[in-house]
């Protein structure tokens, strides 16, 4: 029995997952993180105690599934993309709180790139829109606003990356500061061509190049863990950010294959292959893998707020007490009597992309209830998901045949069926939920032999239902004007 441990680094929680060569689940092991938000629109964690909740449920897998660290034959890591971290070479302590994707404080800063006209150059070169979205905005703001730091990072004594880097810091002992290439791609500096920092960036961006890690394909094996970290040094093989890690691990290895992840926010991915295509929809062009020396791109949308929308109804409204409990309270009405909410806590993603829209609940009546804000809730998401199919129907002129779908929320029924009916396209729920996780398991026991070729890897891919479209296209077309109707009364510009 081969067994690939994968290291999943989310927003909410680190994860270790011991799975075997098919894909079956031995041992899983979960921490939660905590999230600070100082101000409005801020959003930050504290790196070291993603470092230490990450170390902490890989010992807890290893101990519930009764192996030790020489059975794994590779371990694979996938996480959070975009979330910045900066820390000091000599120590490896942080120099600063983990700046998370969602964090939108580098608002200003990318409105004035945008006023000097840089808009097309950056989205040529990246792929990328400017947005506060990404880690570039977020680095400049530590570099101008955290006492000292420009001045060790020109001393050479700064170290700056995304998740994936500081934990392969931290599994290999200071020994590798690495980015992986389509993590690389989410920062806003990396050269979607060539693969490597871009120079004009790091001078328009005044971002000095020795804070910056040696970017690496997805595939390499890129060092052992440090002697004596986990009892056996194990190889770290495989490394992907999250949504190109489900999408790998999904099987979507042919060109038209999607998939959509329900996490925290969702990320509806679509493999254009070894074609670099820039959307004309405002979409996101990014690197899925660089695996066997080859590259394979994707498109990309973004929508914020997902999973995040039921931790609202249950930590902001009280009106649920764990999140399991949604799809009861919304299946107890047939519709949510014309109430829409519109989830722009943090601004709208793909394909809007405005930051300064916020959200809103509307349509209600002295009728209204929970089980209808309830609904409302899970149905925003699907409406989100909607917005970002149609723009990307229009970037590949081909129909989506089906969606593959993952992460938690794939698990409620009520809103995968609404899923198909907003979409009119069939929605594939796998047997294994845990996509993110295993294709980076994948990728790693891919580099290290487990698996010899794709084929072997799409094997254990298992349909666990599939849901059918069932709705008219009156109600369809209906349920949509009702959403643009809310959806443009939240956009900054209303």
């Amino acid at each position: 029995m081969s067994y690939l441990l994968a290291l999943d680094q989310g927003t909410t929680s680190s994860r270790a997952i011991i799975f075997d060569e098919h894909g079956k689940v031995h041992a899983t092991a979960q921490r939660e993180i905590q999230i600070k938000t100082p101000h409005s629109g801020w959003v930050e964690q504290d790196a070291q105690e993603i470092w230490s909740t990450q170390i902490a449920v890989v010992q807890q897998a290893l101990a519930s599934a009764h192996i030790l660290a020489r059975d794994i034959k590779a371990l694979g890591l996938t996480n959070q993309r975009e979330t910045t971290v900066v820390w000091d070479r000599r120590t490896g302590h942080p120099l600063a709180p983990a700046i998370v994707w969602q964090d939108r404080r580098a608002a200003e800063w990318c409105n004035s790139l945008i006023e000097q006209h840089h808009f097309e150059q950056i989205h040529q070169i990246t792929g990328l829109r400017i947005d506060p979205y990404f880690s570039a905005g977020k680095l400049v703001w530590l570099l101008d606003h955290t006492a000292g730091l420009r001045e060790l990072s020109e001393q050479g004594h700064v170290a700056f990356g995304t998740i994936d880097s500081w934990l392969i810091w931290n599994l290999t002992q200071g020994a590798e500061h690495v980015i992986e290439a389509s993590n690389a791609s989410r920062t806003m500096l990396m050269n979607l061509k060539t693969q490597q920092w871009d120079e004009s960036l790091l001078d328009l961006f005044n971002i000095p190049a020795s804070v910056l890690p040696k970017i690496q394909p997805s595939d390499t094996h890129i060092a052992n863990t440090a002697p004596g970290l986990l009892g056996a040094e194990i190889p770290i093989a495989g490394v992907m950010g999250d949504q190109q890690s489900a999408l790998f691990g999904q099987s979507c290895f042919e060109p038209g294959t999607a998939k959509n992840t329900y996490g925290t926010g969702c990320f509806m991915l679509f493999n254009t292959g070894s074609d670099l295509q820039y959307s004309h929809n405002q979409l996101l062009s990014t690197l899925a893998w660089n695996c066997q020396q080859q590259s394979c791109f994707a498109l990309e949308g973004s929508v914020f707020m997902a999973g995040a929308i039921v931790q609202w109804l249950r930590d902001g409204l009280g009106i649920i007490k764990n999140s399991a409990e949604v799809e009861k309270l919304a299946c107890q009405v047939n519709d949510t009597d014309g109430v829409v909410l519109v989830p722009a806590f943090t601004g709208l993603g793909a394909p809007h992309w405005d930051s300064d829209a916020r959200a809103l609940l509307c349509g209600m009546s002295r009728g209204t209830n929970k089980s209808h804000i309830a609904r409302a809730a899970l149905e925003s998401i699907a409406f989100q998901v909607s917005d970002v199919l149609t723009a990307m129907q229009s970037d590949i002129n081909k129909p989506l045949k089906q969606l593959r779908v993952d992460g938690g929320a794939s698990q409620n029924d009520m809103l995968m069926q609404f899923q198909a009916d907003i979409l009119n396209v069939p929605v594939l729920r796998p047997e294994l939920l845990e996509s993110t996780a295993w294709g980076a398991a994948a990728m790693a026991g891919l580099k290290m032999g487990v698996f010899s070729n794709l084929q072997e890897i799409s094997e254990s891919w298992q349909l666990d239902r599939a849901f059918e479209p069932n709705m008219s296209e009156d109600q369809r077309q209906m349920h949509l004007q009702q959403w643009n109707s809310a959806l443009n009364r939240a956009k900054s510009s209303y």
